[in-house]
């Protein structure tokens, strides 16, 4: 076997001359500026991974607690805090925590940060006060707010704060709201028939030159008139409504009267059967009652001797007139007579100056506020010691031919005329209210009494305010027999009435009586203008609704 050849020696590396130097690496200095920069750089992202963890994702609201809708109330529970009424508040409760429920009347945001509520309870406001605020108010609390529509009901809690100028735009003029927590309590779902702006306008801003507001009509107004109701004249004029009742119940409680509830039910007309509504009564028919008056009349018949009803009546009458409805609130009373019917006349009298004095005395505000939309003369009285004025029925008629009226048209004073007449007195006598007394027998109803010495003419008066009648009555026919007489001159059939006329046969004291129509007064010491105004929710021949 040959031996293996020899290894070759290894070839030598050729070296370039013109090949670049190997780069040397970073000095000691150049590593530690490196590092240092590194751990900065670090320690930054740390901060602020740490900053971005602690703080609340940007779609997340600090105050959602504090605002928002609440759930229906369904009396869920009573945590028994206190409210506050807004007509309450006043400087010395600055600093308190205040909580209450109220409408938004308007609202105005300033930028993104700040609103402006006008809220309001009935007919008193006070401004809240809405301001961003850290951990307080958010900018979405703020936005939110600002969101809901005027007339939406808001429970409002905040801090009462003195302003150092009046607010003129709210009734509480000194304090204001500074609002913390802010919840909807009912919204408004559609489009409201009016402003109620535009509703509280008085009649004169329409006059003026160059103006474009909107008018509300009666008949929108009637229409929508639960928005309407909320106006402040509204508020006012329904609770001088209240007062007028309270003062009738007042008077006459102090007279000795007894409050009576009568049937609306009745199996015959009261006066005629020309003005009555008919309803189905089982196999039979029944009328809707035109007065308390039967009944009135038998319980004094029943030795209750004064009694009084305030309660609803209806008229079937086809009058499409400013002072006529279908339906209407009576005031009615009657009382056993001692020796003379103006007994009755008397304090009746008395009743009316007494309710007057109290509306004059006790509500100057709301008639302020009622004039401030229906301007008017104030209604007038005498208050001397030369009493109401009291003319017969042939003075009256006189006043008026002496004013150009023909005599020949005035065996009844037509309503024209009423008014006509009301001016003249005014003028002459300086009183928006009087008396007249002895009427025509004619005119009257058949249950009225004739004057003794004239029996062409009646026991009977009314009662007027600016010239329109708001009281009726007279002296009442208490004996069967000439009752059925006159029944039968009349057209009725006594038998229709059985019950009423055989109270009489057992014995009935000599008696008197009126009935006033509630909305008439009202609309008549306001001067409304329009007997609907005066009425809740009025019911005439084309009105049935709401």
């Amino acid at each position: 076997m040959s031996e293996p050849a020899p290894e070759a020696p290894p070839a030598a590396v050729a070296v370039d001359p013109a090949a670049p130097e190997e780069p040397k690496g970073p000095s000691k200095s150049e590593l530690k500026k490196a590092a240092k920069k590194a751990e900065k750089a670090a320690s930054k992202a740390t901060k602020a991974a740490a900053s971005a963890a602690s703080a609340p994702p940007a779609d997340v609201d600090f105050a959602e607690a504090f605002y928002g809708t609440l759930p229906l109330h369904q009396s869920q529970e009573r945590p028994n805090r206190q409210r506050t009424r807004i007509e309450s508040l006043t400087p010395n409760d600055e600093g308190k925590t205040v909580l209450f429920r109220a409408r938004i009347n308007t609202s105005r945001a300033q930028g993104g940060k700040m609103l402006f509520l006008n809220l309001r309870q009935r007919t008193v406001s006070v401004q809240g006060l809405m301001v961003v605020a850290p951990e307080k108010v958010s900018k979405q609390m703020v936005k939110w707010a600002a969101g809901l529509l005027s007339e939406s009901i808001v429970l409002v809690e905040g801090t009462v704060q003195k302003t150092t100028e009046e607010i003129k735009s709210a009734s509480i003029k000194d304090v204001e709201i500074m609002i913390t927590k802010f919840h909807l309590v009912s919204g408004i779902e559609g489009n409201l028939p009016f402003s109620l702006e535009d509703a509280n306008r008085a009649e004169a801003d329409y006059e003026i030159e160059g103006s474009q507001f909107n008018r509300v009509n009666i008949d929108t107004r009637l229409s929508g008139r639960v928005l309407d109701l909320r106006t402040q004249t509204n508020q006012a004029v329904f609770k001088l409504q209240a007062a007028v009742t309270d003062y009738f119940r007042q008077f006459l409680h102090s007279q000795g009267f007894v409050e009576i509830h009568t049937p609306k039910l009745q199996g015959a007309a009261t006066e005629s059967g020309a003005s009555v509504f008919k309803v189905q009564y089982f196999k039979g028919e029944a009328f809707l009652a035109q007065s308390p008056q039967l009944a009135k009349q038998m319980c004094i018949a029943a030795d209750f001797e004064r009694v009084y009803e305030i309660g609803p009546v209806f008229r079937a009458e086809n009058a499409n007139t400013h002072r006529h409805l279908t339906e209407f609130i009576g005031l009615d009373l009657e009382m056993a007579i001692e020796e003379h019917y103006h007994e009755v006349m008397e304090l009746l009298d008395g009743l009316f100056l007494s309710i007057f004095r109290q509306l004059r005395e006790n509500l100057k505000d709301e008639i302020e506020i009622v004039r401030k939309q229906f301007p008017a003369e104030e209604f007038i009285w005498r208050e001397g010691p030369e009493g109401t004025l009291k003319l017969t029925f042939a003075e009256a008629v006189d006043l008026l031919v002496a004013d150009g009226v023909d005599r020949s048209i005035l065996d009844d004073i037509n309503t024209e005329n009423e008014k006509r007449l009301g001016k003249i007195v005014r003028e002459k006598y300086h009183t928006d209210y009087f008396i007249i007394d002895k009427f025509p027998m004619e005119l009257r109803p058949f249950y009225t009494m004739a004057d003794p010495n004239n029996p062409g003419l009646s026991n009977s008066y009314d009662f007027f305010m600016r010239g329109e009648e708001i009281l009726s009555g007279a002296q009442r026919i208490h004996e069967p027999n000439l009752l059925m007489q006159e029944m039968k001159k009349k057209g009725i059939d006594p038998a229709q009435m059985q019950a009423y006329v055989d109270a009489f046969k057992m014995g009935c004291p000599p008696h008197g009586g009126g009935g006033i129509g509630l909305e008439r007064v009202l609309m008549l010491f306001l001067k409304l203008n329009n007997i609907r105004r005066a009425s809740l929710f009025p019911r005439d021949p084309k009105r049935l609704e709401p």
